[in-house]
């Protein structure tokens, strides 16, 4: 072979190895989450990948997930998600409502799942549920649209309550909305309600002081994944002040919340899973509708009601998906 043929075969083969090196390339999904690098969060990274693998896409195998969390600080999604835009991942997973806004408005190209607590049409982020149209679909956990039960549920543990707070985010897209609902459904049944705001663990303590001024009875915690990663602070707060409190996710009644309602968020992840995976096989979000939650858990603490001195009725206990003692 000459010189100009051995160099000809070498461009040839070098060309061959990066094509073969480009189609075995494994896809990334970028995560965008709010939540921390705790045990709650690690939890929901599992279920998310618990339904991808359900779906036949391996993590590590035929998949890496790459991860940026925020520990509850909105402010700098914006920032990582054009990050994952520039990355060029192949699908985003926007773990809660600021994540997915974030992401919307990042790119209209990139395939999206979400798991978010809002009402993504109200918001915007979704023209509707059955047809999401553009680039993203995902699970709503119907968590705001159950700030109504919840608030009967307290009244039922808190019958002879005079006032309920309701700890808000006013940094949450989705704030005004919950309150909203909150407060006609306390003026239908005749309950003054009153709203605290907190956006740092700071204005937490402080909501609480707040609480004590205000002579509040009983507390529902508004969703929001911030007051998710500030569940211990908030528990603490709730038993050092005495104060009965419903709460939207299992995660705080398990380190000593004393009641919560709503989907089961370890399941929504793992619907969110099952959708990135058909993604990744080219699937088009517009073509997904965005699913709801069938699975809703009751969870109360019976050792935090026997600290707070206070009997669960009997009309909850038998209701309760799950009873810690």
């Amino acid at each position: 072979m000459n010189r100009r043929n051995t160099v000809l075969a070498l461009l040839a083969l070098g060309a061959t190895s990066r094509i073969a090196g480009a189609q075995a390339a494994t896809p990334v999904i970028g995560v965008l989450s709010t939540n921390a690098s705790d045990a709650y969060g690690a939890s929901m990274d599992a279920a998310f990948a618990q339904g991808l693998r359900e779906s036949g896409v391996e993590v590590g195998r035929d998949v890496t997930l790459e991860y940026r969390r925020t520990n509850g600080k909105y402010d700098a999604l914006p920032a990582l998600a054009e990050e994952m835009v520039k990355r060029g991942v192949a699908v985003i997973f926007a773990a809660s409502l600021p994540s997915a806004l974030a992401v919307k408005a990042a790119t209209s190209t990139i395939p999206v799942v979400f798991v978010m607590g809002a009402d993504p049409v109200k918001l915007g982020v979704v023209a509707s549920l059955p047809r999401p149209g553009g680039n993203i679909t995902g699970i709503s956990q119907l968590y705001g649209e159950l700030g109504a039960k919840r608030l009967e549920m307290l009244r039922e543990l808190v019958p002879g309550a005079k006032s309920v707070g309701v700890l808000s985010n006013p940094k949450n897209p989705n704030a005004k909305d919950h309150l909203d609902s909150l407060k006609s459904a306390a003026k239908a049944i005749g309950l003054p309600i009153e709203a605290l705001n907190a956006s740092s663990a700071a204005d937490i303590e402080a909501a609480f002081a707040g609480m004590a001024r205000h002579r509040i009875n009983a507390l529902v915690i508004a969703d929001d994944p911030f007051f998710t990663t500030q569940r211990e602070w908030i528990v603490a707060l709730t038993g050092r002040h005495r104060l009965p409190t419903i709460h939207y996710t299992r995660a705080f009644v398990e380190i000593g919340g004393l009641v919560s309602y709503g989907s089961d968020a370890r399941d929504n992840y793992r619907l969110a899973g099952g959708y990135a995976a058909r993604m990744l096989r080219g699937a088009k979000p517009s073509d997904l509708p965005v699913l709801q939650p069938t699975k809703f858990e009751l969870v109360v603490n019976l050792k935090t009601a026997k600290a707070l001195k206070l009997k669960i009725p009997q009309t909850l206990l038998v209701r309760a998906d799950r009873v810690i003692e």
